[in-house]
């Protein structure tokens, strides 16, 4: 039998967009201005940074740029709201910047996103910290009254993660960027079951990647501890892969499922109570359960790197777990997980929560 296909009705494309520059190692910070000089960068340029973050590394980028004689103004910022996203353009028109440099943890990286789309100029990422995978994605996750949102931005023309640096800043903001990585795994489960009941798009390539990400975190868990920064070189790669991911996708579902439905609902419920990446490793461990999977390799690397594996360790208690569990599915009305379209009763999600021991 022959078959005949009318190629002309394919009319199918997709782009992706990456960081076109990556460095990662010890004493770096002097290669932004190698980066900037690569890309041809105009001379006039800002930092976007805060108090903490300008004193561990922002006054050092400074210093490197206006030596090789750039014109660079620097801005402080604080919380990644879209008021202090709105000060970012303002500054930039106003200094008549030409790019941004990104000198900070996950709300610093966030905010200058979300300026540099609206600017139409090119940001690049100097992470401080590890403390999540959006170093290297176009997502940006911003407050609000309802919340946090995950809205699109744009990818960062370049990475220069100093590890010297990062190994600097307080572990607890590493152990929970992994934490955050190692949930991939429930995301990437949470992604295919989508796509056999509800025939969702799916990227194999950006599945595999997401859970390569989690598995290094795991299988290296017991090397990742404080002081070390050799601990950074090895988490930081799977990090910064983990955000590559959703370039792949096109969206935040490789690293994305159940597990962040829960940590939002417990930002909405008891907000600031822990960080993003504990919030979502907990959160893995319970989705793994309902998954049928092995939820006790996720706590075991959890507690090899020093991250909460339970409500005590995010500050809160029992009543909240249950709580946030039973709310998740209500977060993303658009997103189908593993907790279904009318999620979970409080009788059923006390149960996943004692039987995890995450209460």
């Amino acid at each position: 039998m022959t078959v005949y296909v009318n190629m002309d009705d394919f009319e199918r494309a997709k782009g992706m967009i990456f960081p076109r520059n990556v460095l990662l190692g010890h004493d770096i910070l002097g290669q932004v201005v190698d980066v900037c000089d690569d890309f041809k960068f105009p001379k006039t340029g800002l930092i976007v940074t805060g108090d903490t973050t300008y004193k561990a590394a922002g006054r050092t980028v400074q210093q490197y740029m206006e030596d090789a004689k750039y014109n660079i103004h620097v801005h402080m910022t604080e919380d990644s709201t879209f008021a202090n996203a709105d000060n970012i353009v303002a500054a930039a028109k106003e200094t008549g910047a030409k790019f941004i440099l990104a000198v900070g943890g996950g709300s610093k990286i966030d905010l200058s996103k979300i300026a540099s789309k609206k600017l139409k100029i090119p940001f690049i990422s100097v992470p401080t910290s590890g403390a999540h995978d959006g170093i290297a994605s176009g997502r940006a996750s911003m407050k609000s009254d309802v919340g946090p949102l995950s809205v699109d931005a744009v990818v960062p023309l370049a990475i220069v993660a100093d590890t010297h640096v990062i190994s600097k800043s307080p572990y607890r903001l590493l152990a929970s960027g992994c934490a955050d990585v190692i949930s991939n795994l429930t995301a990437v489960m949470d992604w295919e079951f989508a796509r056999r009941l509800k025939n969702e798009e799916f990227s194999r390539s950006a599945e595999a990647l997401s859970r390569y990400s989690s598995e290094t975190i795991i299988e290296n868990s017991k090397l990742i501890r404080p002081n070390f920064e050799e601990s950074v070189w090895i988490a930081m790669r799977p990090i910064i892969i983990s955000g590559v991911t959703m370039s792949i996708a096109g969206s935040s579902r490789p690293t994305s499922g159940a597990e962040h439905m829960f940590s939002h609902a417990l930002d909405i419920m008891h907000p600031g109570t822990a960080l993003h990446g504990e919030q979502c490793g907990v959160g893995a461990i319970m989705m793994m359960y309902l998954h049928g999977g092995n939820w006790m390799k996720i706590r075991n690397a959890l507690e090899d790197i020093g991250a909460p594996v339970d409500a005590k360790g995010l500050g809160l208690g029992p009543e909240a777990i249950i709580d946030a569990l039973a709310e998740a599915h209500k977060v993303r009305n658009d997103r189908f997980t593993i907790l279904g379209d009318r999620g979970l009763s409080r009788e059923t999600a006390e149960t996943v929560a004692r039987t995890t021991m995450v209460i």
